[in-house]
């Protein structure tokens, strides 16, 4: 299955919602329109495939060698035929099977000829028929119908703000025409698609070794499962890796990250419970330096962005880190839990504040029909989105596409 099919199929809670909502909205207030349109340009496309299908069997010129076999009846074969002729008139006596066999073959080949040519523009008609008795509800563009368009974006977490702008230009140019919920589905995955494309971009990697890569976000937001999941990829895409467990108050997180690790052939360092996570990830670069490591991805604890302690706790990683390598790190992704909605948001404004986030991994989509907080995202920072995760496997994590996900969150095919 491909990773847009598994993206759409678990993203239905989203796209289901603003589905339902794109059809009630044309429903309240539209008017039934004939599909005539299709008719007209479905009888060209019907009758005429059914030439080239009847002139396919020009195998014809193979019975053109047939008539070579026309010096068969030679002049001695033809009076045999006469002969033949003579005791043929003796059954003419029986006046009663002679005109039987003269009216049969007449009907009988008149008859299926004509069931044919009634048979073909009948189903034609049935085809065409249902084509054209399709009717579609158009509703025109006015005032109260973008005002439930917003409302329905909304509604799926997309912000106020993006709502409103995500809807004007939608209204450009189509505002006082009647429009389908196909058209308008379109239109929104065109808009969406059009908003995330700038930020679309996958983790950039540099010559420098180590590249630190610090991950953080709240609690339960799937740090450690991304962490594990972006190592193996790495390792797989001939990268080496070294993994900092910086979360050294949750032993769990520990030994998940340990077992991917293992999985993926990349080291884990670790630290006794609740000591330093700034001086582990101090000797996870000693480390990374000494062994020429690509890439070296430090886990920190869950923390929230209301917590003050806990941030300072973040912020004192970074300089740490910074009084090893005075660019690091070179990479701050911030993981976020779809489920959480607006709240992401401020998780941005905070985390961005404290450790200079440079890029977001939006997981957990596949629980949620608040998808649509991925758009205010990109829309109100612009900070790139280097992934998405839709699941607990390894596959379930990939490059984040703004077409794939435009078209998932609005249940338009691919």
């Amino acid at each position: 299955m491909s990773f847009f099919s598994k993206l759409k199929n678990r993203m239905f809670k989203s796209s289901s919602k603003i589905d339902e909502g794109l059809e009630a909205i044309v429903n309240d207030g539209g008017e039934e329109e004939q599909a005539a349109e299709v008719s007209p340009a479905a009888v060209a496309r019907v009758v005429e495939p059914e030439k080239p299908a009847v002139a396919e069997p020009e195998p014809e010129p193979d019975l053109v060698p047939e008539p070579e076999p026309e010096p068969e009846p030679v002049a001695e074969p033809a009076p045999v035929q006469e002969v033949e002729s003579k005791p043929t008139p003796q059954p003419q006596p029986d006046p009663g099977p002679a005109p039987e066999a003269g009216p049969e073959p007449e009907p009988a080949q008149a008859a299926p000829p004509e069931e044919t040519q009634a048979a073909k523009p009948g189903l034609l008609g049935r085809l065409l028929g249902r084509a054209g008795s399709q009717k579609t509800v158009k509703r025109v563009l006015d005032d109260a119908m973008l005002e439930s368009l917003e409302e329905l974006l909304i509604s799926a977490d997309m912000g106020v703000e993006t709502a409103l702008r995500v809807t004007a230009n939608m209204a450009e140019g189509r505002y006082g025409k009647k429009l389908s919920a196909n058209d308008i589905k379109q239109l929104l995955a065109d808009e969406v698609a059009r908003i995330m494309d700038p930020v679309a971009k996958p983790m950039p990697l540099y010559a420098k070794k180590p590249q630190v890569v610090l991950v953080v976000g709240v609690n339960g937001s799937g740090k450690t499962t991304t962490i594990g999941k972006l190592a193996s990829q790495f390792r797989a895409a001939g990268k080496t890796v070294i993994i900092a467990a910086g979360d050294t108050f949750r032993a769990a997180a520990v030994e998940q990250l340990q077992v991917w690790g293992e999985r993926a052939g990349v080291p884990v360092l670790t630290a006794p419970e609740g000591s330093d996570p700034a001086s582990l990830a101090y000797d996870a670069m000693t480390r990374a330096e000494a062994e020429g490591a690509d890439l070296l991805m430090i886990d920190t604890a869950g923390r929230l962005q209301n917590r003050t302690d806990l941030m300072e706790e973040l912020a004192k990683i970074v300089r740490v880190i910074r009084k090893k390598d005075e660019t690091a790190p070179h990479n701050t992704l911030l993981v976020l839990d779809a489920t959480t909605g607006q709240n992401a948001l401020l998780q941005v404004e905070i985390f961005q504040k404290i450790a200079d986030v440079s890029g977001l991994v939006m997981t957990k989509l596949d629980g949620t029909a608040k998808g649509g907080v991925l758009v205010a995202l990109a829309d109100r920072f612009g900070l790139p989105i280097h992934a998405i995760g839709v699941g607990e496997q390894i596959d379930d994590l990939q490059a984040f596409d703004p077409e794939d996900f435009a078209n998932a969150l609005t249940g338009t095919e691919e």
